[in-house]
């Protein structure tokens, strides 16, 4: 894979899982330019939910400060990895990219298989912000590594 610095995470809402990986990967590698967006446009402006910035915030994370927005054409020439939360969220990303674009698509949980599982359950409706928070910073991890030479 080429070099990897800027990581756009996805999930549908941008309001729980992708704006607390977008949290944890920038306290981890700040010298990364990570961002995150959702593929509906339901809660575009807001902040994330509450219980989730909450639970970031008990492990150091501050989410506070980002904003939900939708993923746009031009998220596929500006990052370099698009990383979504789940299956479903991954085809939309597959449908919307561009035929020469940069970016590469992957699921976030393919950096963490020794957790057994392929996608983030989203904690907004499992309401298992803790669950949603162990896979991230796990898979963190795993892009970290991926990225080391």
């Amino acid at each position: 894979m080429p070099e990897v610095t800027r990581i756009l995470f996805v999930c549908l809402g941008n309001i729980c899982r992708s704006p607390t990986a977008e949290g944890v990967l920038r306290y981890k590698a700040p010298h990364l330019d990570i961002d995150s967006a959702g593929t509906s446009d339901w809660h575009k402006g807001d902040p994330p939910y509450g219980p989730a910035i909450d639970a970031a915030g008990l492990r150091g994370y501050d989410l506070k400060l980002l904003r939900a927005r939708q993923v746009v054409v031009q998220d596929f020439e500006d990052f370099d990895l698009i990383l979504a939360m789940d299956s479903e969220n991954l085809d939309t990303l597959a449908h919307m990219q561009p035929v020469k674009s940069r970016a590469n698509l992957r699921l976030f949980l393919d950096y963490a298989p020794q957790t057994g599982r392929r996608e983030v359950p989203d904690p907004y409706y499992t309401r298992d912000f803790e669950g949603a928070l162990d896979l991230i910073e796990c898979a963190s991890d795993g892009v970290l590594a991926s990225l080391e030479p």
